[in-house]
């Protein structure tokens, strides 16, 4: 496996070498690198991004209406209050917010731009990685060496996402685009667009399509999302930003919003009945008596079995009842030359068709892994407290919160780490790795969630042991207790010089 980090003839003669290198300059490498700059100073560090723009996500898709489905109290960084009126923010503010932080902290001058990390091995002897990269759009082979390597890649392909071999999409004589690959030329105005899809990306597309001057738009769906509307302005923040300092406010509402997620969520567990009536009946009273809610917005499964679909300000449901919007719940038997066959026998016309089927889910970012010349398969391994792989010296990937905001979890992955990272300093320690030696850990899915996404990648993924420290809570309180304040050294966690 030394041939994944083996120099080509064009590789650089000087190998750079970093104490920490982080994988991406999205939400997660932007935070990580606030926080090692604050809790480690003095390491030297470097942002390897293989895109040429920072952002992750948030600079990545640019379909209309591009925004949060978290609010931005919880997704923001613990560090950095959010100072804009709207809770639930549209996308250019979100990376807006990312980019400041960036410059505010002289953090964008450490990004390596066009730098795409393809592989990366370990060597026990000499204690580091050494970390193989594409660099711009030459695509040069290049070498970085580190002490450790911090996954902040995100949990998706960027190159492309999830589309489905649909029947006779090639006779379809209008432009086809999947979202991820949104681009300023898609022109939809006066035409009659489907969205294929009923997630998040859908719900945030078609209203904002419609409103866009849309002539129609058609949310097609082979089944029904849970749907929970919520104001894109929280009241409550505006209150305490009038009557606190703006870091205190900014807390006491990033609190008041974990601890009624946590409630939420745990409602939704052990009362979903409960949830779901009062869920179905708010759409009811949004739609009226005469809509078809029990075809259209009753999903076969509980609440959070898969994630939410945010509605702020209830805008999808009040397109449907302009009449701008339609949903339409059946199989596609066939895409036509003007619009998509349902296996119904109903033909739904079309000038767009916009493909919202998700994502392409890969472990750290696609990076290929090796310890000591050995691959290593990802999917056979156990994940550490959510972040470290069993047996994979010196490195931490982010991994945010699936029923909560990614940046919850991303913040306290942040203070771990670089707790790891002083502890090994001061006791002298080169090395640190999980290793599992428990006969009775069972072996459970790295996430238990329905959704399709999640599904077709669970073979590719770590998996989650059946407790403490190879178990995933998905659980604010009890990660923050384990990782802000939890001991470093465990029965899992072997320190070596």
């Amino acid at each position: 496996m030394d041939t994944l980090v083996r120099p080509t003839p064009e590789a650089q003669d000087t190998v750079e070498h970093f104490d920490v290198l982080i994988v991406g300059a999205g939400l997660s490498g932007i935070g990580a690198a606030w926080h090692l700059q604050d809790r480690c100073r003095g390491r030297s560090y470097a942002i390897l991004e293989g895109r040429a723009a920072s952002g992750g996500t948030w600079d990545l898709f640019r379909y209309p209406g591009i925004r949060s489905d978290s609010d931005m109290y919880t997704l923001g960084y613990r560090f950095r209050p959010w100072k804009e009126a709207k809770a639930i923010a549209d996308g250019p503010s979100i990376l807006k917010y990312i980019r400041e932080v960036a410059g505010d902290h002289g953090i964008d001058g450490r990004i390596r731009y066009r730098h795409r990390v393809v592989a990366a091995s370990w060597s026990t002897p000499e204690a580091r990685w050494t970390v193989e990269v594409e660099r711009g759009e030459a695509r040069e082979r290049v070498r970085f060496t580190c002490n450790f390597l911090w996954m902040c890649s995100g949990y998706y392909r960027t190159d492309a996402g999830y589309l489905p071999d649909f029947p006779g999409m090639e006779r379809f004589r209008g432009r086809i685009v999947h979202p991820q690959k949104w681009t300023d030329d898609i022109d939809y105005a006066g035409k009659k667009v489907v969205v294929i899809g009923s997630g998040a990306t859908a719900v945030t597309l078609v209203p904002a399509m419609a409103d866009g001057g849309a002539a129609h738009v058609t949310m097609l769906q082979r089944s029904p999302t849970y749907m929970a509307v919520r104001p894109s302005q929280d009241p409550f923040a505006t209150k305490m930003r009038k009557r606190l300092p703006l870091k205190l406010a900014y807390a006491v509402t990033r609190w008041k919003n974990v601890l009624l997620g946590m409630y939420f969520y745990q409602l939704c567990r052990r009362q979903p009945q409960k949830v779901r009536d009062a869920l179905l009946g708010y759409v009811r009273q949004m739609l009226g008596p005469d809509y078809d809610v029990g075809k259209h917005f009753t999903p076969s499964y509980k609440p959070w079995d898969q994630r939410l679909c945010l509605v702020p300000d209830a805008d999808f449901f009040r397109a449907i009842r302009q009449g701008k919007v339609s949903v339409v719940t059946d199989h596609i038997e066939t895409f036509t030359e003007t619009g998509i066959k349902l296996k119904s026998g109903v033909e739904l016309e079309a000038d767009l068709i916009v493909t919202a089927t998700g994502l392409v889910l890969v472990p750290v970012g696609g990076t290929k892994l090796a310890v000591d010349g050995e691959p290593v398969d990802l999917s056979q391994r156990y994940i550490y407290k959510g972040m470290m792989y069993s047996d994979v010296p010196n490195l931490a990937s982010v991994f945010g919160y699936t029923n909560a905001s990614w940046t919850l979890k991303a913040d306290l992955v942040c203070e771990y780490v670089c707790r790891l990272l002083n502890h090994m300093e001061r006791k002298g320690f080169r090395q640190c790795m999980p290793h599992n030696d428990d006969p009775s850990l069972q072996e459970e899915p790295w996430v238990s969630f329905s959704s399709g996404y999640i599904q077709r990648a669970l073979a590719q993924q770590p998996k989650q042991g059946s407790k403490r420290p190879w178990k995933l809570y998905q659980n604010y309180a009890l990660d923050l207790l384990s990782l802000r304040f939890g001991k470093l050294r465990d029965a899992a966690m072997r320190f070596s010089r």
